[in-house]
């Protein structure tokens, strides 16, 4: 891939877009985990948290990128992130478990090791859009990080006034996601001789994905909806 040629600056854009679409996890964590702070600690607490959060996670990149080149990792690397892709729509979990520190090295180590556990999603993400290139996982992530630090809260303001924006993101992991399968090398005879097959592969796992995270959606509110209209009566 050329350095600044349009399949180049098409992962970046792609990569970025992952990394702020999960990014609303990070900061009710980092939220969570500096708010027993002083007000002074707390900034300083939301950047050795995050530098210390990215160095683990682009590492993990850095490390799943090579591992993505093994036969069949691909495949489920594709996989994997489809569910992840399909949990972003619909998945309601709390974040109970984060315990605010009362030191600013406690909050560090929070945030540090809370995002550890959940940036799975993130990883794989990043890995399977960068198609193997270091240089775009670096880039992204370098582009991301300030967005992410000072912008994610407000990110997270946007995704609830703007609800469909999260059917987009999760759109482009599934995209991603499909794009994995069909680059996986065991799979190259099925799709690499065919470019109609695959797109229309790809297209149809964004639907299928997206369609089911709103199926699911409605369900549950229309649910929701007569058990409210039951305590009412």
């Amino acid at each position: 891939m050329e350095f600044f040629s349009l399949d180049f600056l098409t992962a970046l854009v792609t990569i970025v877009f992952i990394d702020l679409i999960l990014a609303g996890d990070n900061a009710i964590v980092i939220g969570l985990a500096a708010r027993k702070l002083p007000k002074e600690q707390q900034s300083k607490a939301i950047i050795w948290g995050t530098v210390g959060a990215v160095g683990i996670r682009a590492a993990a990149t850095v490390l799943v990128v090579y591992l993505l080149n093994l036969p069949w990792l691909l495949l489920a690397g594709g996989i994997l992130l489809l569910w992840i892709a399909y949990k972003l729509l619909v998945d309601e979990s709390g974040h109970d478990n984060i315990k605010a520190g009362n030191t600013l090295w406690q909050s560090v180590r929070t945030i540090i090791i809370a995002d550890a556990a959940m940036g799975l999603d993130n990883v794989i993400a990043v890995a399977g859009a960068s198609h193997g290139s270091i240089l775009l996982v670096i880039l992204g992530l370098l582009i991301s990080i300030p967005i992410v630090v000072w912008g994610s809260t407000l990110f997270i303001k946007l995704i609830n006034r703007i609800p469909w924006i999260v059917y987009v993101g999760s759109a482009v992991l599934a995209y991603t996601a499909a794009k994995m399968i069909t680059h996986e090398m065991k799979l190259e005879a099925v799709f690499k001789d065919n470019p109609a097959f695959e797109w229309s592969f790809m297209i149809l796992v964004v639907i299928l994905i997206v369609v089911g995270g709103l199926w699911r959606n409605t369900a549950r509110s229309k649910s929701a909806a007569i058990e409210k209209s039951r305590e009412t009566h």
